[in-house]
Formats: C-alpha cells, structure tokens, sequence
C-alpha cells in the first residue's frame, strides 16, 4: 500500500473523504497539503481530527524526503478539479476549463460522466472529453 492510499483509508475512517494531496515550496518551508470533503462541510476541529490520524503515517513514511509542515483543510469553494469523480462531485456549479487546443471555457456544469463533461456557456452548450482538459477548477461569482 503506498502512502495515499494509507491516508486515504485513515482519512475514510473518520468519516470524511481525501479530495486530494498536493505539495508546495513556501519561503523556505515546505508543505504537505491534504484536502479533505465531507458531506455538510469540513470544520476546524474535523481538520485537527485527520491531521493527528496521519501525522504518524507520515512519521513513518516521510513524503518529502525531510522537514516539511503538514496543512489539512477543506479544498476550498474554488478549487482545482482533477479527477472525474471532482467533476462529478461538482455538477451544477461554476467551473473554468482549459482543454488542449489552450481554449477556455466557463460556465455551469451541467453533467460530467467517464468521457466527458457538459459545460453551459453564454455561447452555447459545449462538451469536453476528460483527455482534453489540460487545466479546471471551479470560481464562484463574488
């Protein structure tokens, strides 16, 4: 078992679900970062939960090699979307997609299935297959 699906599985047994782990270089630290989603909201007390189940996970198998900080939060209401389940999870809301002909597009997503997703634009309709996105995330209008 390699060390995501180790935090996967602690994470899941606290009743929340691993959105993603990304890693970052800030001034001279370096960030391990797991994002978390439940059903309702991801609180403070929720992150503190995850961040003492896998600190000794990473104790043992340490993903960067040396000193790092490790963050636990929820991804955010603007966030990346990478895997089809994130598009899945996000139907209905406001997404920005760039596919690989570098061509942007933003709007409602409307549905989001194994191939492809459905994106409502004020130009129409438009489908992407999951191959063709380069880059999406999600933007909520302030």
């Amino acid at each position: 078992m390699n060390l995501e699906e180790s935090i996967k599985l602690a994470v899941e047994s606290l009743g929340v679900e691993l959105y993603d782990i990304t890693t970052a270089r800030e001034h001279d630290d370096n960030i391990y970062r797991v994002s978390i989603t439940a059903v309702g909201g991801v609180n403070l007390d929720k992150c503190a939960e995850v961040s003492r189940m896998i600190s000794p996970i990473l104790d043992l198998d340490e993903p960067l090699g040396g000193k790092y900080k490790l963050e636990v939060s929820s991804p955010g209401i603007e966030r990346r979307l990478k895997s089809k389940q994130h598009f899945a999870a996000s139907v209905g809301e406001n997404v920005k997609v760039k596919d690989i002909s570098t061509e942007t597009f933003k709007g409602k997503l409307l549905s989001s299935d194994d191939e492809k997703i459905t994106i409502e634009t004020e130009f129409g309709v438009e489908e992407i297959e999951h191959a063709s996105v380069l880059s999406a995330s999600t933007y909520f209008e302030w």
